[in-house]
Order: C-alpha cells, then structure tokens, then sequence
C-alpha cells in the first residue's frame, strides 16, 4: 500500500503559526514537497534525518503530482506544505485527483490564511455588531477569468468586508470595482505584505482613491493582502455597537441576565 499524502496548509508565513498537527506531520514524514516560492523554507527546519524535500517552484503542475506520487510509494507520511490554508486559493483539488487515481490515500490539514494573519497584523475586525456580519473571499480577475457574476463591482455592493487576495498589482481594477459599487473615496482599505513574515512584514493604510499610489511609492507588489471594509479603524471609534452576547441584560443558556431587559 502507498503512504498517505498530506496537503498542510503552512500558514501565512511565520513557521510557529503552522499548527500542532502540521507540525506533527513535518516531524514524522518521509519526503516534503514545499512551495518555495510562498512557504517560508523554516516550515520544514522540524523535518527528521533523512527526509526528502523539493521546492515545487520550478515544477509543473504534472511534475508535482509525479513526485507526490513516488514518494508515497516509498515512505509512510509524505506531505505537500502549502501556503495558508489548502481550500484557499491553492491547487489542491488539481492534485488530488492523480494522487486518486493512483490509488494514493490524502488527508488535508488547514492552515491560517493570509485573510487571518492580515487582521490580525492590523489589529481589525472583520465584522462588528450593525456594522458588517459578513466576509467576502475574492480576487479580481487577471489571467484567471472570474465566473460570471462575481466581478468585484457585483461583491462590493453588499458593503461587506472583502479580502482581496492576488490582486496587488491589479488595484487600479480594485478601485474601479469599490468605485462602481459607489464606495466613497475616503473609504479605508488596508494592505498587509507578507502577514506574519518575521522582519518582513508591512501595513499600508489608505483609502479607495490613495491605495494604488501608497502602494507603488512603498515598492509592494507581491504577497499582500487587500482588506476593504466598513470596519477598518473601528479601534479608535469613540463609540461601538457592543456584542449582545455579553450584554448584562441578555439570557443565555450560561448566563441569566443580571439586569432590566431580560
């Protein structure tokens, strides 16, 4: 019986963001296939004597699958470290059906997402109370067409949270598509560079009519992620709509309501 194939997804890009059972994995396989281009090579310092790893950057989509394929034949535990999380803007659906073909088995393990790790870095909210309850995952489209109905303009319109990834050197159709959606001018859009990247990591602030030129004048035109949303800055609002989860007068089934209104 071949070994299992794992798709881990190595997070953002700090190698301690991975999680415990990715590193578990690293620590038992027998081969590792990385994305060198995104996944920080760090991700792999917990590997044991005598794994084999490749950097996928130079290979073809075929070639990937090729040596997933050989690997499993020879050892227990092998695992292709993808950035972020596997389901997110990765090629695993592509790889898995050689690797069922073949007969191999696969496991996937998330992983934190560049969407995360970017709120996080900027200490934002992706949604708050009668503000926003949702988050869009999105791109605009490049070489990659976008399906039907789910141009930027047509995402923007709901006035939700939108985590643009693979699009930095696309935000002038960024602008256009907030700008169609009637986003005013001085709505805030964040940029993160390389969310959680040790020493690497930078956040530019601006707005739908400043972000292109801050952008190119901070030279960032790889791994970021653009954040849109009606609750960027809500840190420093003098007043918030609060949770009524723990709200003194709400009932819940750990907590009577300890004043009028229950």
């Amino acid at each position: 019986m071949p070994g299992t194939v794992w798709f881990v997804g190595a997070g953002p890009g700090d190698p301690e963001l991975i999680t415990v059972k990715g590193r578990a994995l690293i620590e038992q396989a027998g081969a590792i296939l990385f994305a060198g281009s995104l996944v920080d090579e760090a991700a792999t310092r917990w590997a044991p004597p005598g794994c084999v790893i490749a950097d996928s950057k130079g290979m073809t989509l075929e070639e990937m699958s090729a040596w997933l394929i050989e690997q499993a034949g020879r050892c227990g535990t092998v695992l292709r470290l993808q950035t972020g999380d596997p389901a997110l803007y990765g090629t695993l659906i592509e790889l898995v059906q050689p690797l069922d073909a073949a007969g191999v088995p696969i496991g996937v393990v998330p992983g934190v997402s560049s969407a995360m790790a970017s709120a996080a870095a900027a200490v934002e909210s992706f949604t708050l109370p009668e503000v926003t309850q949702t988050t869009i995952f999105t791109r605009v489209e490049g070489r990659t067409p976008m399906p039907e109905g789910e141009d930027l303009a047509a995402l923007a319109a709901h006035r939700s949270t939108l985590c643009i990834f693979l699009s930095i050197t696309l935000l002038h159709k960024v602008e256009a598509g907030l700008r169609a959606a009637g986003w005013p001018e001085d709505a805030p859009v964040v940029v993160v560079h390389k969310a959680s990247w040790p020493g690497q990591q930078r956040i530019v602030r601006g707005t739908v009519a400043t972000i292109k030129h801050l952008c190119r004048e901070a030279g960032i035109v790889s791994q970021a992620m653009v954040i849109a949303s009606p609750t960027l800055g809500a840190r420093h609002w003098p007043e918030l709509t609060k949770s009524r989860l723990y709200d003194a007068a709400f009932t819940h089934r750990f907590r009577r309501a300890s004043a009028p209104g229950e």
